[in-house]
């Protein structure tokens, strides 16, 4: 039996699924390495449903995974367009379709991680885009067997101290540096940079506010975020909620109850 399913793994920004998608990828590849392979796959490639990842020169303050952070693991639907570059919902499900079809030609499994909930829906549910079709929240009662939706159960005040943690971690010169360079090369008023850190880097940079204040406005952004992706995603009935934790030897078992039917 072959394991046909793409894992999705979703959850608020700052949950852990990038981090916990590479431990999965890592320990398939130890196991094939040993000889005891699961399903046949030789490893897992992640893709990212993240729309702020896909902005190329947007690093530090977009919290992509470094190289270093990626650990081999290759790593898809990051740094795919300018900031400011029309990108759409359509064209992200049409390469994540594709990614997902190469992974599955080089005897990998595809995971799907990111906290996006448009991106996730359009794909698991095989959304439709044109004038006669509009999609909503509704459409998610199509079939997604051919996905295993995960979600990462966060406490909300674990969650907030995750994203304070985070805010210490990036608010520091290479931000500033960052922020100068997509300053003096993009539109200061396109929504790829109005929408992330750099709003409050830069008012920070001209005097406007303290490096605390800077701080203070990113952490409450990012848990207003926070909650708005867990009010989507908690409207689908499909997703399975489970601590951090759990997920890795969740997904493994998973697979490896295919691999004994």
């Amino acid at each position: 039996m072959s394991f046909d399913k793409t894992v999705v793994i979703v959850g608020p920004t700052a949950s852990g699924k990038t981090g916990v998608s590479i431990e999965i990828a890592l320990e398939m590849e130890r196991r094939a390495q040993e000889g005891r392979p699961l399903v046949g796959f030789s490893g897992a490639e992640i893709i990212s449903a993240d729309s702020r990842a896909i902005y190329r020169e947007m690093d530090l303050g977009t919290a992509k995974p470094s190289l270093e952070e990626q650990q081999g693991i290759r790593h898809f639907g990051i740094d795919l367009v300018n900031p400011g570059e029309r990108f759409t919902v359509a064209d992200w499900k049409n390469y994540a379709e594709k990614k997902i079809a190469e992974i599955r030609g080089r005897g990998n499994l595809p995971m799907v991680v990111g906290g996006t909930g448009l991106y996730v829906d359009a794909l698991v549910y095989d959304y439709e885009f044109s004038e006669e079709k509009k999609n909503s929240q509704e459409d998610r009662q199509g079939d997604c067997s051919n996905y295993l939706l995960i979600g990462v159960k966060t406490d909300p005040k674990i969650l907030r101290e995750r994203i304070a943690e985070r805010a210490n971690k990036l608010f520091v010169q290479e931000l500033f540096e960052e922020t100068q360079r997509l300053a003096g090369k993009y539109d200061w008023n396109s929504q790829a940079m109005k929408s992330n850190i750099y709003q409050f880097a830069w008012a920070y940079m001209q005097g406007e506010i303290s490096l605390e204040r800077a701080k203070e406005l990113f952490v409450l952004d990012d848990w207003h975020l926070a909650k708005r992706q867990m009010t989507w995603f908690k409207r689908n009935k499909n997703i399975n909620w489970l601590p951090l934790a759990e997920i890795r030897e969740y997904v493994i078992k998973c697979i490896q109850d295919e691999q004994r039917n």
